[in-house]
């Protein structure tokens, strides 16, 4: 590793009120395209969920499931309790979980756009072998190849976001990509509520589509240019300079190329950045990867997603009422992202975060109270009741829409510095798809087990990450990039885990006085 200060924080001072440029047509074309990724990604979540409430899908993959959901008598929670039906909903989580640590090397020495192009590749491949499924092994290898898309672009593409985006700005940009994550959802949501009528082989279709936007994100990835973050730190400097005028829309980006490229000199000393990220100075954005992904999932809401239509039956809605309703909460979450990408910036994401956290908390309880008192093993809900559970869980992907949702992946990804950036998302990543793998796989077997206390289970988890964010996380709003390893100096939390700054060739002393202003 190098000496001095470009070592100890890899910028030598803040330089944030420097920034030049503004929102260009180039930025926003650039970050349309990219989001095409997070449709990918939605997609996949919902669709799963609505192909498996379909009756022709369980009578050729999952007959013992098929027979027991259609038999008289059995126990509402634990129609679908079955692994192998779990595991083809979960089996694309685990792939994405082992690809996006592979993901990291290629996304930081070839560029952003290679593992968005090679997410696109592997989506198209998953999406032909899951159309055209014979059986069941075929059919959970189309899922893999999806979740190796999955590890791919969730890796790159909220990166490439962060890095292409103004700083002032950064927060909404970033979020389109859970923005296009939710219009994925929804779009796979209306899909299976018209596929649904196909039968057999309307599931053959809703599965098959998810080809059309993997030809987008690959097509994409290959007109799409390379961050100036990327550039520069591959050794393109003045390609990044060009790139970064470009973007900017002014030639006045001399701060921020500054940043870039002492950034850069820090990252290619670094050899094993997984290992780098384990020391003292990256102990706080190592955190932050970690429990913000994994809070994300424990809020409960890809239980909702993936199995909404079978949650919905499973609460005696007929198959028709139950793709509906799962279609009215994909639209919510919809709306409820472009309510966090207006507010982000201005509100800030603890804010948001809190104040999400609050709503679903009392959600959760609300549902399971209306489950407990008044749905059983053997009874159904009254349709009033019916009704209220599924306006108290739009309520829950309201408040998950405009907080959890959309920052679950916009804080991991622009708190970390350049030289473990990439590193930081694949962790971000990989927490998100174990999490996500372990939920998914045991949903069905703990709504079976817990009944309506599923609901207080992830209630308890919302209460602890609420006051997490509270505590521990730093206001990011308005922060450049790669001043972002500065701000954690200011918590009040922090600055006691984070080695001292060495004083060396006058900066240091400036640099640790800001450090010693309290900030939240």
């Amino acid at each position: 590793m190098a000496g001095g200060g470009v070592a100890a924080l890899g910028v030598k001072k803040e330089r944030a009120a420097q920034y030049k440029g503004r929102m260009t047509w180039y930025v926003g074309m650039t970050c349309l395209v990219a989001c095409v990724g997070g449709a990918i990604f939605g997609y996949d979540i919902g669709i799963s969920g609505g192909v498996t409430s379909m009756d022709p899908f369980l009578k050729e993959f999952f007959p013992v499931v098929y027979r027991r959901k259609n038999s008289g008598g059995q126990n509402n929670y634990c129609k679908y309790d079955n692994q192998g039906l779990a595991a083809f909903t979960s089996s694309l989580y685990l792939a994405g979980l082992v690809s996006t640590l592979g993901a990291s090397p290629v996304t930081r020495n070839y560029g952003r756009r290679a593992s968005i192009v090679c997410g696109g590749v592997s989506f198209l491949i998953g999406a032909a072998l899951n159309a055209a499924a014979r059986n069941l092994p075929m059919l959970i290898l189309g899922r893999i190849m999806l979740g190796v898309g999955i590890g791919f672009g969730n890796q790159a593409v909220p990166l490439y976001l962060s890095e292409m985006a103004p700083a002032h700005l950064r927060g909404g940009l970033n979020m389109l990509f859970q923005l296009a994550t939710t219009l994925g959802i929804f779009t796979a949501n209306l899909i299976n509520y018209g596929t649904q009528n196909i039968k057999p082989w309307g599931w053959r279709l809703s599965l098959g589509l998810a080809a059309v936007p993997a030809l987008l994100m690959t097509v994409g990835g290959l007109l799409l240019p390379e961050t100036p973050n990327s550039l520069i730190e591959r050794g393109r400097v003045e390609e990044g300079r060009r790139v970064l005028e470009r973007i900017r829309g002014t030639a006045d980006v001399d701060a921020e190329f500054t940043d870039m490229v002492e950034a850069s000199e820090l990252a290619n000393t670094i050899e094993h950045p997984f290992r780098n990220i384990l020391e003292r100075r990256n102990r706080p954005q190592l955190v932050m990867a970690v429990c913000m992904p994994a809070f994300q999932i424990l809020t409960g809401i890809n239980s909702i997603l993936f199995y909404a239509p079978v949650l919905f039956q499973s609460m005696g809605f007929g198959s028709d009422a139950s793709l509906y309703s799962s279609v009215l909460t994909g639209a919510v979450l919809f709306g409820s992202t472009l309510i966090s990408i207006a507010t982000v910036d201005r509100l800030g994401r603890r804010k948001l975060l809190v104040s999400g956290g609050v709503q679903m908390i009392v959600c959760q309880a609300i549902v399971a109270v209306i489950l407990g008192v008044k749905f059983g093993t053997d009874k159904q809900l009254s349709r009033s009741f019916s009704i209220a559970v599924v306006v108290v869980i739009c309520l829950f992907v309201l408040a998950f829409g405009w907080s959890w949702g959309p920052l679950g992946w916009t804080v991991p990804s622009e708190i970390f510095p350049l030289e473990t950036r990439s590193a930081g998302q694949s962790i971000t990543v990989a927490v998100n798809l174990l999490f996500t793998f372990a939920v998914a796989q045991a949903f069905l077997a703990l709504l079976c087990a817990f009944k309506f206390g599923i609901f207080l289970f992830f209630a308890g988890w919302i209460t602890v990450m609420t006051v997490f964010v509270a505590v521990f996380l730093p206001e990011t709003k308005g922060v450049p990039i790669e001043e972002m390893v500065l701000l954690w100096r200011k918590h009040w939390f922090w600055k006691k885990v984070m080695p001292e700054l060495p004083i060396e060739d006058g900066w240091g002393a400036d640099a640790a006085a800001t450090a010693n202003n309290s900030h939240k």
